[in-house]
């Protein structure tokens, strides 16, 4: 049988999603502790990022790391976390604001250092210069995903 050798852009792909994967296996495993999946503290962290005034579902959506065909389901169970609440918007009463809840802000809160930390000892070792250079290489690859997909 023929073999047919991996193109450079396919194993950098495979070694790429190897290395995303051992990353979140070990955040999911520090979120679940918690009770929190990495989609839900996605969410936690983008809102706490817009403040009071919160995020049309859409929006969040549009900011999360990993698509989630069903935000409303996620919100759902978030809001009977009691993490988030949800508002009609006041100028378009058609627009759902999502906001973080006093709960959710300290959940998250309650993350930011040993989040931090996890990624201190897995990534910290290559040094500020190669990290630097890794994320410039990973946001490069990203814009040309981007313009890809159109």
């Amino acid at each position: 049988m023929e073999r047919i050798p991996p193109l450079l852009e396919e194993q950098v792909f495979v070694e790429l999603q190897r290395a995303a994967d051992a990353q979140i296996h070990a955040v999911t495993a520090l979120l679940k502790a918690r009770g929190l999946s990495p989609t839900q503290y996605n969410v936690l962290r983008i809102l706490r990022g817009a403040g009071e005034s919160g995020l049309p579902c859409r929006e969040i959506s549009n900011r999360m790391i990993k698509r989630d065909p069903d935000v409303t389901r996620l919100l759902d169970r978030m809001e009977a976390k009691g993490w988030v609440k949800r508002r009609r918007g006041t100028s378009d009463r058609r627009v759902i604001l999502v906001q973080i809840t006093p709960a959710g802000l300290e959940l998250v809160r309650s993350l930011d250092e040993p989040v931090r930390g996890l990624h201190r000892r897995r990534l910290g070792r290559m040094g500020a210069k190669r990290l630097r250079t890794l994320l410039g290489l990973l946001e490069e690859a990203r814009r040309c995903a981007d313009m890809e997909a159109g």
